[in-house]
Protein backbone atom coordinates (compact mmCIF):
# COMPACT_ATOMS: atom_id res chain seq x y z
CA UNK A 1 0.00 0.00 0.00
CA UNK A 2 1.41 3.49 -1.21
CA UNK A 3 2.52 5.48 2.02
CA UNK A 4 0.61 8.63 2.16
CA UNK A 5 2.06 12.00 0.84
CA UNK A 6 1.52 13.93 3.96
CA UNK A 7 3.52 11.30 6.17
CA UNK A 8 6.53 11.13 3.32
CA UNK A 9 6.76 15.01 3.39
CA UNK A 10 7.39 15.25 7.44
CA UNK A 11 9.64 12.52 7.22
CA UNK A 12 11.97 14.07 4.87
CA UNK A 13 11.79 17.31 6.77
CA UNK A 14 12.85 15.58 10.03
CA UNK A 15 15.99 14.22 8.26
CA UNK A 16 16.24 17.54 6.66
CA UNK A 17 16.13 19.72 9.89
CA UNK A 18 19.88 20.37 11.59
CA UNK A 19 20.45 19.31 15.13
CA UNK A 20 21.45 21.86 18.04
CA UNK A 21 24.75 23.34 17.73
CA UNK A 22 27.24 24.11 19.70
CA UNK A 23 26.31 27.01 22.33
CA UNK A 24 28.02 30.23 22.15
CA UNK A 25 31.38 30.00 23.73
CA UNK A 26 31.63 26.30 24.44
CA UNK A 27 34.91 25.14 23.73
CA UNK A 28 35.84 22.05 20.99
CA UNK A 29 36.42 19.13 22.23
CA UNK A 30 39.95 17.89 22.47
CA UNK A 31 41.88 15.95 20.27
CA UNK A 32 41.26 12.61 20.47
CA UNK A 33 38.18 13.38 22.60
CA UNK A 34 35.16 11.64 21.53
CA UNK A 35 32.06 14.56 21.04
CA UNK A 36 29.12 13.00 23.15
CA UNK A 37 26.60 11.13 21.73
CA UNK A 38 24.31 12.57 19.37
CA UNK A 39 25.68 15.54 19.36
CA UNK A 40 26.36 16.84 15.83
CA UNK A 41 30.25 18.09 14.91
CA UNK A 42 30.17 21.73 14.53
CA UNK A 43 30.48 23.05 10.78
CA UNK A 44 34.12 23.43 10.46
CA UNK A 45 35.45 21.14 12.98
CA UNK A 46 38.17 18.35 12.17
CA UNK A 47 37.51 14.33 12.48
CA UNK A 48 39.88 13.59 15.24
CA UNK A 49 42.67 11.78 14.39
CA UNK A 50 44.11 8.92 16.39
CA UNK A 51 46.63 9.50 18.77
CA UNK A 52 49.76 9.14 17.86
CA UNK A 53 51.84 6.88 20.04
CA UNK A 54 55.06 8.24 21.94
CA UNK A 55 58.54 8.32 20.18
CA UNK A 56 60.38 5.20 21.25
CA UNK A 57 57.31 3.49 23.08
CA UNK A 58 56.42 0.06 21.95
CA UNK A 59 53.15 -1.26 21.80
CA UNK A 60 52.16 -3.61 24.50
CA UNK A 61 52.95 -7.08 23.99
CA UNK A 62 50.17 -9.38 22.75
CA UNK A 63 48.18 -6.11 21.64
CA UNK A 64 47.24 -6.48 17.99
CA UNK A 65 48.28 -4.67 15.14
CA UNK A 66 45.68 -1.50 13.61
CA UNK A 67 44.06 -3.27 10.80
CA UNK A 68 43.91 -7.16 12.16
CA UNK A 69 47.96 -7.42 11.51
CA UNK A 70 50.08 -9.77 13.54
CA UNK A 71 52.05 -8.02 16.24
CA UNK A 72 55.83 -7.47 14.98
CA UNK A 73 58.29 -9.00 17.43
CA UNK A 74 60.73 -6.79 19.01
CA UNK A 75 64.91 -8.05 18.93
CA UNK A 76 64.61 -9.12 22.53
CA UNK A 77 62.04 -11.49 21.61
CA UNK A 78 64.02 -12.84 18.50
CA UNK A 79 67.10 -13.39 20.60
CA UNK A 80 64.93 -15.09 23.23
CA UNK A 81 63.69 -17.45 19.79
CA UNK A 82 67.05 -18.14 18.70
CA UNK A 83 68.70 -19.01 22.15
CA UNK A 84 65.68 -20.94 22.71
CA UNK A 85 66.24 -23.19 19.16
CA UNK A 86 70.35 -23.30 19.90
CA UNK A 87 69.00 -24.56 22.92
CA UNK A 88 66.97 -27.23 21.51
CA UNK A 89 69.45 -28.26 18.91
CA UNK A 90 72.13 -29.18 21.42
CA UNK A 91 69.81 -31.17 23.28
CA UNK A 92 68.82 -33.02 20.63
CA UNK A 93 72.39 -33.35 19.33
CA UNK A 94 73.60 -34.42 23.42
CA UNK A 95 70.61 -37.07 22.93
CA UNK A 96 72.07 -38.37 19.83
CA UNK A 97 75.28 -39.09 21.13
CA UNK A 98 73.83 -40.19 24.57
CA UNK A 99 72.00 -42.75 22.68
CA UNK A 100 75.04 -43.61 20.30
CA UNK A 101 76.93 -44.61 23.08
CA UNK A 102 74.26 -46.53 24.77
CA UNK A 103 73.91 -48.31 21.84
CA UNK A 104 77.80 -49.47 21.37
CA UNK A 105 78.12 -50.18 25.09
CA UNK A 106 75.00 -52.57 24.79
CA UNK A 107 77.13 -54.28 21.99
CA UNK A 108 80.15 -54.69 23.82
CA UNK A 109 78.57 -55.64 26.97
CA UNK A 110 76.95 -58.67 24.56
CA UNK A 111 80.14 -59.60 23.07
CA UNK A 112 81.36 -59.95 26.40
CA UNK A 113 78.60 -61.85 27.96
CA UNK A 114 79.19 -64.23 25.07
CA UNK A 115 82.55 -65.00 25.44
CA UNK A 116 82.49 -65.75 28.72
CA UNK A 117 79.25 -68.38 28.10
CA UNK A 118 81.29 -70.15 25.12
CA UNK A 119 84.11 -70.12 27.90
CA UNK A 120 81.62 -71.69 30.12
CA UNK A 121 80.78 -74.24 27.99
CA UNK A 122 84.48 -74.92 27.17
CA UNK A 123 85.64 -75.89 30.19
CA UNK A 124 82.08 -77.76 31.35
CA UNK A 125 83.26 -80.02 27.99
CA UNK A 126 86.80 -80.55 28.54
CA UNK A 127 86.35 -82.78 31.51
CA UNK A 128 83.91 -84.71 30.13
CA UNK A 129 86.78 -85.67 26.81
CA UNK A 130 89.48 -86.02 29.70
CA UNK A 131 86.90 -88.59 31.90
CA UNK A 132 86.21 -90.05 28.01
CA UNK A 133 89.77 -90.91 27.73
CA UNK A 134 90.77 -91.91 30.97
CA UNK A 135 87.54 -94.07 31.16
CA UNK A 136 88.03 -96.49 27.85
CA UNK A 137 84.48 -98.11 26.55
CA UNK A 138 84.08 -101.96 27.37
CA UNK A 139 85.36 -103.00 23.92
CA UNK A 140 88.54 -101.22 24.60
CA UNK A 141 89.10 -102.66 27.83
CA UNK A 142 88.05 -105.63 27.10
CA UNK A 143 90.47 -105.62 23.69
CA UNK A 144 93.52 -104.35 26.08
CA UNK A 145 92.71 -107.24 28.74
CA UNK A 146 93.00 -109.85 25.84
CA UNK A 147 96.51 -108.86 24.64
CA UNK A 148 98.05 -111.27 23.79
CA UNK A 149 95.19 -113.06 22.39
CA UNK A 150 96.24 -116.73 23.72
CA UNK A 151 94.76 -119.77 21.64
CA UNK A 152 92.82 -122.21 23.93
CA UNK A 153 95.36 -124.68 25.54
CA UNK A 154 98.22 -122.21 25.54
CA UNK A 155 101.19 -121.89 27.83
CA UNK A 156 100.70 -119.16 30.03
CA UNK A 157 103.91 -118.38 29.68
CA UNK A 158 103.11 -116.64 26.26
CA UNK A 159 101.12 -114.04 28.22
CA UNK A 160 104.78 -112.86 28.76
CA UNK A 161 106.95 -111.19 26.64
CA UNK A 162 109.93 -112.84 26.59
CA UNK A 163 113.67 -111.69 27.39
CA UNK A 164 115.65 -111.57 23.84
CA UNK A 165 119.46 -111.46 23.94
CA UNK A 166 122.01 -111.94 21.00
CA UNK A 167 123.70 -114.50 19.89
CA UNK A 168 127.35 -116.21 19.59
CA UNK A 169 129.27 -117.53 16.68
CA UNK A 170 128.51 -116.27 12.98
CA UNK A 171 125.12 -117.62 11.29
CA UNK A 172 125.08 -118.43 7.42
CA UNK A 173 121.78 -120.51 7.34
CA UNK A 174 118.51 -120.36 8.67
CA UNK A 175 118.22 -121.69 12.34
CA UNK A 176 114.42 -122.36 14.17
CA UNK A 177 114.29 -123.43 17.38
CA UNK A 178 110.68 -124.28 19.51
CA UNK A 179 111.01 -122.58 22.84
CA UNK A 180 107.74 -123.39 23.51
CA UNK A 181 106.07 -126.13 22.25
CA UNK A 182 102.25 -125.32 21.01
CA UNK A 183 98.96 -127.88 20.99
CA UNK A 184 97.79 -126.33 17.71
CA UNK A 185 97.72 -127.27 13.86
CA UNK A 186 101.00 -126.68 11.91
CA UNK A 187 101.04 -123.31 10.35
CA UNK A 188 101.36 -124.21 6.27
CA UNK A 189 102.31 -121.68 3.65
CA UNK A 190 99.50 -119.42 2.08
CA UNK A 191 97.67 -119.10 5.94
CA UNK A 192 97.07 -116.05 7.18
CA UNK A 193 99.09 -115.98 11.05
CA UNK A 194 98.85 -114.08 13.97
CA UNK A 195 101.84 -113.67 15.85
CA UNK A 196 103.84 -111.78 18.66
CA UNK A 197 107.54 -111.11 18.51
CA UNK A 198 110.56 -109.83 19.72
CA UNK A 199 113.57 -108.53 17.24
CA UNK A 200 116.73 -107.88 18.24
CA UNK A 201 120.07 -107.62 16.42
CA UNK A 202 122.04 -110.77 16.38
CA UNK A 203 125.52 -109.80 17.47
CA UNK A 204 124.69 -107.00 20.54
CA UNK A 205 120.80 -108.02 21.07
CA UNK A 206 119.36 -104.73 20.86
CA UNK A 207 116.13 -104.63 20.51
CA UNK A 208 114.87 -102.80 17.39
CA UNK A 209 111.20 -103.83 16.63
CA UNK A 210 108.42 -105.54 18.78
CA UNK A 211 104.74 -105.72 18.71
CA UNK A 212 104.18 -106.29 22.63
CA UNK A 213 105.38 -102.20 22.53
CA UNK A 214 102.11 -101.53 20.32
CA UNK A 215 100.07 -104.32 22.46
CA UNK A 216 98.99 -105.64 18.93
CA UNK A 217 99.47 -108.96 17.57
CA UNK A 218 100.61 -109.07 13.83
CA UNK A 219 99.47 -110.47 11.23
CA UNK A 220 100.36 -111.75 7.66
CA UNK A 221 99.84 -114.76 4.71
CA UNK A 222 103.09 -116.83 5.44
CA UNK A 223 104.89 -117.69 1.93
CA UNK A 224 103.56 -115.00 0.36
CA UNK A 225 106.91 -112.44 0.07
CA UNK A 226 104.98 -110.04 2.36
CA UNK A 227 108.21 -110.45 4.97
CA UNK A 228 111.48 -111.37 4.96
CA UNK A 229 112.68 -114.67 3.69
CA UNK A 230 113.74 -116.05 7.11
CA UNK A 231 110.06 -115.71 8.25
CA UNK A 232 108.91 -117.03 5.38
CA UNK A 233 110.65 -120.25 5.77
CA UNK A 234 111.33 -120.55 9.38
CA UNK A 235 107.33 -120.56 10.71
CA UNK A 236 106.41 -123.30 8.32
CA UNK A 237 105.39 -125.98 9.94
CA UNK A 238 105.68 -124.49 13.68
CA UNK A 239 102.06 -125.66 16.27
CA UNK A 240 99.78 -122.24 17.02
CA UNK A 241 100.52 -121.81 20.36
CA UNK A 242 104.47 -122.13 20.12
CA UNK A 243 107.06 -119.91 20.95
CA UNK A 244 109.74 -119.89 18.11
CA UNK A 245 113.27 -118.40 17.81
CA UNK A 246 114.35 -117.44 14.26
CA UNK A 247 118.28 -116.63 14.05
CA UNK A 248 118.15 -115.10 10.49
CA UNK A 249 121.67 -114.49 8.47
CA UNK A 250 122.02 -110.83 6.91
CA UNK A 251 120.92 -112.80 2.89
CA UNK A 252 117.54 -113.75 4.52
CA UNK A 253 116.91 -110.59 6.72
CA UNK A 254 117.43 -107.20 5.15
CA UNK A 255 121.09 -107.91 3.98
CA UNK A 256 124.46 -106.04 5.18
CA UNK A 257 123.65 -102.49 4.08
CA UNK A 258 119.58 -101.98 4.17
CA UNK A 259 118.08 -98.65 3.62
CA UNK A 260 115.34 -97.16 5.19
CA UNK A 261 116.46 -97.37 8.63
CA UNK A 262 116.01 -101.14 8.50
CA UNK A 263 118.75 -103.33 10.51
CA UNK A 264 121.50 -104.79 9.18
CA UNK A 265 123.57 -108.18 9.24
CA UNK A 266 122.20 -111.56 11.37
CA UNK A 267 118.97 -110.97 13.27
CA UNK A 268 117.37 -112.85 15.64
CA UNK A 269 113.41 -112.98 16.28
CA UNK A 270 111.45 -114.65 19.37
CA UNK A 271 107.93 -115.28 17.39
CA UNK A 272 104.81 -116.37 19.58
CA UNK A 273 102.58 -118.04 16.82
CA UNK A 274 98.91 -117.19 18.22
CA UNK A 275 96.38 -118.24 15.21
CA UNK A 276 96.47 -119.75 11.39
CA UNK A 277 93.70 -119.87 9.47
Amino acid sequence: MPEPAARRDNAALNRAAPGPSRAEGQPRPAAGQSRPAGQPRAAGQPRPASQPRPAGQSRPAGQPRVGGQPPLKTKAEKRAEAKAARARARAMEKRRRLLSVTGAAIVVLALIVGLFVWIGNSSDSSPNATTASADPTPAATASSAAFPPLPAGADPALGKKPAVSGGKGAVTQLRTTTLIEGTGAAVQSGQTINVNYVGVTYADGKEFDSSWSRSEPFSFQIGAGGVIKGWDQGLIGAKVGSRVQLDIPADLAYGEHPTGGQPAGTLRFVVDVLAAS
